[in-house]
């Protein structure tokens, strides 16, 4: 089968996890060492089916590079679990509008070559699908880059926060382009909003009523400074909004970002409080710390997501397609119950 090929906004770290698990996955040749997936063939294809043709980026420590050098440049600070060949490709300087905000100004280093023609680059490259991995603030950015998705005939992914897929006039502009778009804030695998919902369903269904709950996430990197100072009240309100679709009733829930600790590197620890009542208004409460690495927690779900969306492109499939959108996202156009987008998502991938 052709392979499915992929262009990259921003060269950090889910980027760095991205690369390396097509190349750790890449090399796999027995069953067991397949492990960490959810699914290992989706759709006809595997993880080798996927190649990535483009970069972009706007660090002068990653632009010029080939991209296996820059996943390994600072700032960024994932684990290197895996060895990224020589690719052939390299980063391209791309357009920086809001990309950096004043937070990360001391951790990003501007490059000052020139902005390359993203359009051409995708074209040239023969990129089917773009994935949008820019900081959660970079809501300008993120809407040139789907526009020039658009412009470039490319299928979009939007792994951040900013409202691309759930925005009625750009799901319009990609219906009319013919092109299947992604979204929004993808979903960790083992995500705490993933565990919070989960916990909070299983609760629920043995009859439990929640009266309040809390998830407070603290990590290192430098998409938690950018969170922290641009988008912490976007995030919460779309984290709080994930969790409240695991229960059948309103109650008291706040979940998001608190803090950034530099020490923590890749790191994120989350806390959960959950607060209710069982048999006979008997009390109960739990509190929980769960500790993750950031950028491979993105990986898998990445993975399925772009074979996916491969799939869609084949079925001549436009605008924001639901059952990708629900299974990968915080920020769906739709929102759905997990048990619901797990089972669509597999009728999708197996029609």
């Amino acid at each position: 089968m052709p392979q499915i090929k992929v262009a990259l906004i921003g060269v950090g770290n889910c980027a760095s996890a991205f690369l390396q698990g097509l190349s750790y996955y890449g090399k796999a040749t027995k069953s067991e060492e397949f492990v960490g997936l959810r699914n290992l063939t989706l759709a006809g294809y595997v993880p080798n089916d996927i190649t990535v043709v483009a970069a972009f980026d706007v660090d002068e420590r990653k632009v010029g590079l080939d991209i296996s050098e820059a996943i390994c440049a600072k700032p960024n600070n994932a684990p290197q679990v895996s060895h990224v060949p020589q690719t052939g490709v390299t980063v391209n300087k791309g357009t920086i509008l809001d990309g950096v905000g004043e937070s990360t100004k001391h951790i990003i280093q501007v490059s000052n070559k020139t902005d390359v023609d993203v359009v051409k680059i995708l074209k040239e490259s023969g990129a089917e699908i773009v994935i949008n991995l820019l900081p959660s603030g970079a809501i300008k950015a993120t809407e040139y880059y789907a526009k020039q998705a658009i412009l470039a005939g490319c299928a979009f992914i939007n792994t951040t926060p900013n409202f691309i897929a759930s925005d009625p006039l750009w799901e319009k502009q990609f219906k009319e382009a013919n092109l299947p778009l992604i979204g929004d804030d993808l979903i960790d695998q083992i995500g705490s909003t993933a565990l919070h919902k989960t916990l909070l369903k299983l609760l629920s269904d043995s009859g439990v009523k929640i009266t309040e709950t809390y998830q407070l996430d603290v990590g290192g990197g430098a998409e938690s400074v950018d969170t922290l100072a641009r988008t912490r009240d976007a995030k919460r309100a779309i984290k709080t909004e994930a969790v409240a679709s695991a229960l059948p009733y309103k109650t008291q829930i706040v979940a998001g970002s608190t803090d950034y600790v530099d020490f923590l590197q890749n790191k994120r620890d989350s806390y959960f409080y959950i607060d209710g009542v069982y048999f006979c208004n008997t009390p109960l409460k739990i509190d929980l710390k769960f500790q993750t690495v950031d950028a491979p927690n993105a990986g898998s779900v990445l993975l399925d997501v772009v074979r996916a969306v491969k799939l869609a492109l084949i079925k001549k499939q436009t605008g924001a397609i639901e059952a990708i959108c629900a299974y990968g996202f915080k920020r769906p156009p739709k929102m759905t119950p997990i048990e619901t987008a797990e089972e669509d998502f597999k009728h999708y991938t197996n029609a």
